[in-house]
């Protein structure tokens, strides 16, 4: 399993102390200092669509002014912008084997880790 989020973000300290609490052994890959590939924003859109991916109700967003906003009209628009600003994606990410979870949600974790 692959977490993949920012250390300082309090929907991340959630889920790892849950994944913890839980027993769950996991991969944390910080996007502040690692980013995120393309590549990786097309595996996680391709389960879920590139719209669950972007943050809208994060600080980032809101700080980005309806100009920027208004801006992201597409996947290709949405992907630059998540390399750009890390911190736009929903957080955290949790690869399973073959599916991923967005954001934490204690029943979605119990039923993913089963």
């Amino acid at each position: 399993m692959k977490v993949y989020g920012i250390k300082n973000c309090d929907t991340v300290k959630k889920a790892l102390k849950w994944l913890d609490d839980h027993q769950v052994s996991y991969e944390f890959h910080d996007f502040k200092k690692f980013g995120v590939s393309e590549e990786k924003l097309e595996e996680w859109s391709a389960q879920t669509g590139w719209e669950p991916l972007l943050n809208k109700r994060g600080t980032t967003w809101k700080k980005l002014g309806p100009e920027v906003q208004n801006q992201i009209q597409n996947k290709a628009d949405a992907f630059k912008l998540m390399q750009e600003k890390t911190s736009i994606i929903k957080r955290p990410v949790i690869e399973g084997a073959n599916n991923i979870i967005l954001g934490f949600d204690e029943a979605a974790y119990a039923g993913f880790i089963a």
